[in-house]
């Protein structure tokens, strides 16, 4: 019997880390799930996972530690040989510029753009000496349209499409795959606490996305089917912006 592909996640425990998981676990993935503190949701992941008759492991580190992210995929890469890493972890801390702290600032540069290098560098690394393999870097539609009170999110979330742009062109020779995911709206922590009518008003399609819709082009790049595509941005957003 075939050994399973492995992919590792991170932030996979919620959200749309959370479904694209138990997709790529539903897939046939060894899903390596990565996140912070959040144990309680982390075990919930992987009790999903499992009970569907899926394979995973929960990996939790800190992707802003730096030390942290060498110890956990330094261990892990010795153990696994990385197919894919979907690059999902983030956070936000909405506010208008004038009003925004340095803190609020630097905190969600460094979770959402900042460790890209710490992260990616070592699994790229295995992927390039391997010849094959897929980065997925999961950003939004705020980095491509802008969003007003979100000049550090959409700052993070454009600059990890540039850097999965740049990285795609540095390693296609080599059989690895980089790709980027921009989901919109979509029904999470993050939009929960809007007004769901307006945002769906918004939106040409007439309504929210689901976690499980961001997923499914995650689980086309993570495939055969896409050994074609890379250095691309796939929207999964409705049609709020093209």
């Amino acid at each position: 019997m075939a050994q399973a592909r492995t992919a590792l996640v991170t932030g996979g425990s919620r959200g749309i880390g959370r479904a694209i998981s138990q997709r790529l676990a539903r897939d046939g993935f060894h899903v390596i799930v990565n996140y912070r503190s959040n144990h309680d949701e982390a075990r919930a992941t992987l009790a999903a996972i499992t009970e569907a008759g899926g394979s995973a492991e929960l990996c939790p580190f800190d992707v802003t530690d730096k030390a942290a992210v060498a110890g956990a995929l330094g261990a892990l890469l010795e153990k696994h040989a990385l197919h894919t890493l979907v690059f999902s972890a983030g956070i936000h801390q909405d506010s208008l510029l004038v009003f925004m702290s340095e803190e609020q600032w630097d905190q969600v540069l460094a979770t959402n753009l900042q460790c890209f290098y710490h992260v990616v560098k070592p699994v790229v690394k295995q992927m390039l000496l391997n010849r094959a393999g897929r980065v997925i870097v999961v950003s939004s539609t705020s980095g491509e349209s802008g969003v007003a009170g979100q000049v550090n999110y959409a700052a993070a979330k454009a600059g990890v499409i540039g850097a999965a742009k740049s990285l795609a062109l540095e390693c296609a020779k080599r059989g690895v795959l980089v790709n980027a995911v921009t989901p919109g709206f979509i029904r999470t922590e993050m939009t929960e606490k809007m007004d769901q009518k307006q945002l769906a008003g918004r939106v040409p399609l007439g309504r929210l996305g689901e976690p499980s819709e961001v997923a499914s082009a995650v689980s086309f790049l993570a495939s055969d089917d896409s050994s074609y595509v890379t250095g691309q941005v796939i929207r999964v957003n409705g049609g709020v912006y093209t």
